[in-house]
């Protein structure tokens, strides 16, 4: 540490210090020498994000919001998994568990809150734990890993309930005790409630409100079930209590700060010592305790204001909230509390699953619920917040910003009507504010904002929002990206088709055209293929092929050529071949007075200029030597380009062909939305051009390394990283799973790198990779459809004769190619 250095003891590395670390670092580089203690043994991360990791959507490295490379770049010094047993404010050091004083100019005490442990008789068992921390997360997927295992899960509020379903999501019974009448009864109504209720209970997860808890039993020194007041007892091998936090003021009330419930800070944060800063759960100001994280965010931004000596004050501002539990949207903010002095609108759609419910009070909304549909709750928690009169809006105020006073508005008025202040991203803190500034510096699109601000990257509610920002900013300059319809035939988006034929389950193409209300009577040559593609991905075991619905070289099963005469092209698994089938190839080749022969990039060979009355014979030909169709023609897997790998290259670190191999048998003869290439490098060395292909795998010492979404077509990209797994099995199992998904979301003719981009490589690989109950379900259904599916349509169409094929003119589905 320099001489001009101040030294800045921090304890705790939770959400709300390591914001005030980032604002301190940028408003003064190098004036502090920071030592950062934490009792866990690790740094910072992203606490409200432990959900999708108990649930398998994250792991916990996706979570980390400040790495061993963020602490060293800024030279701070961490003490991780030491916690701090004294604060002598006196001598201005504090001591950790080593012993050794660590001397201060400034000390920022952050030790956030400790979860509220009933202290029923039995809580002390062995399986009783709370949930605040990663290692509550890690005890409950531990204990989710025994098949049959049951959990119950005292306490009915946002903790309880992603507890709830993360644990159900791994597997577990889970039934959710609750002691009030309804779920989150400070954050929603009784209606609200009931509709949560509803949907966790579609979900699998028993819900008990109105119950107590009177004793949790046990066995052998392990819980085994908790017994109600009702005498009615609920098995289970794990309890999790998550019925509240208590601010960890300990150390704070042992070196004689000045503590209530919290420990008093002033509006600068500082405590009743000028030297000491709090920040976060552990804090009181103004008789008010902190739980959510935006008032978090805006104490750090305060502390490292006070901290650089500059002017700042904390306000406690009104706050909403916005949350998804279990994929069910739900939003509060205000007093929602029924009075005579009060007045409420309400809406509802029970097809739908949506409710709103608007408190008004003097003409001023005052609160709000809703639950299924939170679109413009931005909107209205600014109506909240301004005490606006809504009077001249009273009679559409409930149908939010879209329509008011009889006339429609321009969707983008409530974004740009919000204050900078405005919070857009509830996961990271972000404001309205930050978001336009960062557009300013040159983020002028979505990717771009996430990575410069972090503001939809966490669970993405709110992308539309941060769209709408963008879209108000930049004016003409961004377009907010709108789905077009599949063709003249509907209105409804690819995407909208996909969704609502799982949704409402229709299983043919009739049923298609008359409950989405086509246009036409039987669709036409743009939507029929798509919906064809959709209907055999979603339902294989209902749905059935119609090969009228496919493009003229998929009903062929060969490429036409501009000269009306067709492209063959048999599959050689994995490039490899043997001189048995270079012989059939070649006879076929005489016999069928093929003109040309073409070695293609996808090592296997292309007999190009057959008639199209040869097809079934020179496919029955190349039938007995073994060959299947290569489906060069398809919108499917098409080739597993390899390299000889260690069976014969001294660079060699796998069995690249093997795998090739292995890979081509499993995925050949699966529909997809576009045609998929696949390779395998047996080295960095890439012989095989793994790097550019939907799919690649390169073999490493440690296992095998496998990228996704490459091109090299009229696009040309590299591919991304999806996973690096240490035996061919995983890597198998990865790569049927990504294909899986791919075909089971993906617009149909998008390339896989169209889709991830669409997706966000992170979905992707919440799903295939750290999800592994998911991957294993895609990888089932995949094997179901490919029991079907995977058939040779050269040997089916072989043993019919050849007149019995359209006739070459029948061009009424081009290729799309």
């Amino acid at each position: 540490m320099s001489q001009s250095q101040k030294h800045l003891v921090v304890i705790g590395a939770g959400m709300a210090s390591g914001r005030a670390l980032e604002h301190l670092f940028e408003a003064e580089p190098d004036a502090w020498k920071v030592t950062l203690f934490n009792a866990e043994p690790r740094g910072n991360y992203n606490r409200i994000m432990l959900s999708p990791v108990l649930s398998g959507e994250k792991t916990y490295e996706e979570i980390v919001t400040h790495d061993d490379a963020w602490y060293a770049d800024h030279g701070v010094t961490c003490r991780f998994g030491e916690k701090v047993t004294a604060i002598d404010t006196a001598a201005k050091t504090v001591s950790g568990e080593d012993g050794v004083p660590v001397a201060y100019d400034k000390l920022l005490v952050a030790t956030g809150s400790a979860p509220f442990i009933i202290p029923l008789p039995g809580h002390d068992l062995d399986g009783v734990i709370a949930y605040r921390d990663l290692e509550d997360t890690n005890a409950m997927i531990d204990a989710a890993g025994t098949p049959g295992a049951r959990a119950v899960v005292i306490g009915g509020g946002l903790l309880g309930l992603e507890a709830a379903a993360g644990l159900r999501m791994r597997g577990m019974q889970v039934t959710v005790v609750h002691l009030m009448g309804h779920l989150m009864e400070r954050q929603l109504d009784e209606a609200a409630g009931y509709l949560l209720r509803k949907a966790l209970v579609d979900r699998g997860i028993e819900v008990r409100c109105s119950a107590n808890s009177r004793e949790i039993l046990g066995q052998d020194g392990r819980v085994r079930a908790l017994l109600l007041d009702d005498g009615t007892e609920l098995p289970c091998d794990l309890l999790v209590m998550a019925v509240g936090i208590r601010p960890n003021t300990g150390l704070a009330k042992e070196a004689g700060l000045a503590v209530g419930r919290g420990i008093h800070v002033d509006d600068q944060m500082i405590t009743s010592d000028p030297d000491v800063l709090a920040i976060g759960e552990c804090v009181e100001h103004d008789g008010a305790l902190f739980g959510l994280v935006a008032p978090l965010y805006d104490q750090a931004k305060v502390v490292a204001k006070t901290l650089a000596g500059d002017p700042a004050q904390f306000v406690n501002k009104e706050v909403s909230t916005k949350l998804k539990v279990t994929g069910c949207d739900l939003f509060s903010a205000g007093d929602f509390a029924a009075g005579e002095d009060r007045e409420d609108i309400v809406f509802r759609d029970p097809a739908r699953g949506v409710y709103k419910r608007l408190v008004l009070k003097d003409n001023r909304l005052i609160g709000a619920v809703m639950y299924g549909d939170t679109a413009d709750s931005s909107w209205f928690f600014g109506l909240i917040k301004d005490a606006e009169d809504v009077s001249e809006m009273r009679e559409t105020l409930i149908f939010g910003p879209a329509f008011q006073g009889g006339t429609p508005l321009d969707p983008m008025a409530a974004v740009a009507a919000l204050p900078d202040d405005a919070e857009i991203c509830g996961c990271n803190g972000v404001s309205k504010g930050d978001i336009v500034a960062a557009i300013t510096n040159g983020a002028t699109d979505l990717a771009a904002v996430r990575s410069t601000t972090k503001a939809s990257g966490s669970c993405g509610t709110c992308t539309g929002l941060v769209e709408q920002v963008l879209g108000v900013t930049l004016g003409d300059e961004f377009v907010i990206p709108a789905a077009q319809s599949i063709c003249g035939c509907t209105e409804h988006s690819h995407e909208d088709v996909r969704r609502l034929i799982k949704s409402q389950e229709l299983k043919s193409q009739a049923a298609v055209w008359q409950e989405l209300g086509w246009k036409t009577k039987d669709g036409c040559h743009t939507c029929r293929p798509a919906i064809n593609y959709y209907l055999l991905a979603d339902w294989p075991l209902e749905y059935q092929d119609d090969p009228q619905s496919r493009f003229i070289n998929e009903r062929k099963h060969a490429n036409i050529q501009k000269d009306g005469t067709f492209s063959v092209v048999p599959r050689m698994f994995g490039g490899m071949t043997t001189s048995d089938e270079l012989r059939a190839i070649a006879d076929a080749a005489d016999k069928y007075n093929v003109p040309t022969i073409h070695v293609t990039g996808g090592q296997r060979i292309d007999l190009l200029g057959v008639r199209g009355e040869d097809l079934p014979a020179i496919w029955a030909d190349l039938n007995k030597a073994g060959m299947v169709s290569g489906h060069a023609y398809s919108k499917g897997l098409r080739t597993v380009k390899t390299c000889v790998g260690k069976d014969h290259c001294r660079f060699g670190t796998q069995d690249s062909s093997g795998l090739g191999i292995k890979l081509e048998k499993k995925l050949w003869g699966a529909w997809s939305p576009h045609k998929f290439k696949l390779a395998v490098s047996g080295c960095p060395r890439n012989c095989a051009e793994a790097t550019c292909k939907d799919l690649g795998v390169v073999c490493v010492d440690s296992g095998y390394q496998i990228g996704v979404g490459g091109a090299a077509g009229m696009d040309v990209r590299q591919t991304d990283a999806l996973a690096q797994v240490p035996t061919e099995q995983e890597a198998i199992d990865i790569t049927v799973a990504f294909y899986q998904l791919y075909r089971e979301h993906a617009k149909y003719l998008d390339r896989p790198y169209k889709w991830i981009a669409k997706v966000g490589l992170d979905w992707v690989r919440e799903r295939v990779i750290d999800n592994l109950e998911n991957r294993k379900a895609l990888i089932e259904r995949f094997e179901l459809s490919q029991t079907i599916y995977q058939k040779d349509p050269w040997a089916e169409h072989a043993r019919e004769r050849a007149e019995s094929y359209q006739p070459i003119a029948d061009l009424s589905l081009q290729a799309a190619e």
